[in-house]
């Protein structure tokens, strides 16, 4: 047995010390543990019988700085749906963003490499604060269809997220889209305790979508209601999160 956790934390693609912890975490309860040379690490787990996997290592995203907590799974959502949560400083920021490129900058339309997130602010609308009150004053959140994020928001999701111990000022996005759920977050070292506070969050984000699938709502279905932006010039989402 000495010798096999030898070769766990020393032979190919074994974690650095640092990390051991976060390995014998994850092989204790069957979760898959995965070095990424040079960038960082891959947890493979799930939930009940749906596949997740966490990320860590260097951001994908221009607003998150440094190292970043991805967390995604395919849940088998209508491809349409397209919800998200974020905290307000950063929706702030991006939003910011939006007008000083597209509409004091030279460019006239949002193109497809820009981030969803960011496109997403644009063309729909925020769910009110009385709407929201737990959140109201740390996130907002909006979608293509309201009525569907009203039911995924209820009860567990929203509680879930108003305990999480977090910087105001930390990037922090949770969003919906060709079926998929996605989780990131800026965190600089891999700490277990947090990880795991953002893989329950997200497994709650998992539990409450299948909750409103299960319902048979079609509430998943575009509203028509855009942002304050104008959309007239916005192309079709055709990138996944």
């Amino acid at each position: 047995m000495l010798d096999g956790l030898k070769r766990l934390f020393t032979g190919p693609g074994a974690p650095s010390e640092e990390w051991e912890g976060i390995a014998t975490w994850a092989t204790s309860r069957q979760h898959t543990f995965r070095v990424v040379p040079n960038e960082g690490f891959v947890v493979d787990g799930r939930l009940g019988t749906t596949p997740w996997r966490m990320e860590w290592g260097p951001s994908h995203r221009p607003y998150i700085p440094g190292q970043e907590l991805r967390i995604r799974a395919e849940l088998g959502l209508p491809p349409e749906l397209q919800a998200l949560v974020m905290n307000r400083m950063l929706q702030e920021k991006m939003e910011k963003d939006v007008f000083d490129q597209y509409v004091e900058g030279v460019q006239t339309r949002i193109d497809n490499q820009t981030p969803p997130e960011m496109r997403w602010l644009v063309m729909y609308s925020k769910v009110s604060g009385s709407d929201m009150p737990e959140l109201r004053d740390r996130y907002i959140a909006l979608a293509s269809s309201k009525p569907w994020l009203a039911h995924w928001l209820q009860g567990p999701l929203t509680q879930a997220i108003a305990a999480a111990r977090v910087d105001a000022e930390t990037p922090v996005v949770l969003m919906i889209g060709r079926g998929r759920l996605m989780l990131r977050t800026a965190l600089a070292e891999p700490d277990l305790a947090p990880m795991q506070s953002w893989l329950r969050l997200f497994e709650t984000a998992m539990r409450e979508a299948r909750r409103v699938a299960s319902e048979g709502t079609d509430a998943a279905s575009p509203t028509t209601q855009a942002s304050a932006w104008s959309s007239s010039a916005l192309p079709g989402d055709e990138r996944a999160p």
